[in-house]
């Protein structure tokens, strides 16, 4: 089993421009918070049990974020933290932008810019995208900029 260490280094052969770098670091965190919005605009009538404890928790996402921080927690204590901070905000900014309009039209809005953001920066760097190789490096891919925000790369 590979710890987080191994799997930055390994994300981080096809990460090396500094353009890349840069579109991932707005792109990455975007695709993340897009998923987090489309999963949210799935009907949730069979949760309405913990929508009366709060309305975020009545959602689909919020389910499957708890399953998506286990993945990051197993990796490393300190990661799973970073990456829980960056899901209620997630959460919260979906939320109040599904006040305002339509949050699933955002949302694909949202994630095929964030897209195109990243095969462009992929094109730039003239290598494929990790998820190519394991799927996994689509989990690793906002633990990567979360990573690198906080340390300043």
């Amino acid at each position: 089993m590979k710890n987080l260490n191994d799997w930055f280094t390994e994300y981080s052969v096809s990460h090396q421009n500094m353009t890349n770098k840069k579109i991932h670091y707005i792109c990455v965190p975007l695709i993340f918070f897009s998923v987090v919005g489309l999963i949210m605009s799935i009907p949730n009538n069979l949760l309405s049990p913990l929508v009366r404890i709060h309305p975020i928790m009545g959602n689909w996402a919020f389910i499957i974020m708890i399953l998506v921080l286990l993945f990051y927690f197993r990796l490393s204590l300190q990661m799973g933290l970073k990456m829980m901070i960056f899901t209620l905000l997630c959460l919260i900014g979906n939320d109040w932008i599904g006040q305002k309009v339509s949050l699933a039209w955002f949302s694909l809005a949202v994630f095929a810019v964030g897209w195109i953001g990243q095969f462009y920066g992929h094109k730039i760097e003239g290598k494929k995208p990790s998820f190519f190789k394991d799927l996994q490096f689509l989990l690793i891919g906002p633990a990567w900029v979360i990573q690198s925000v906080f340390n300043g790369k």
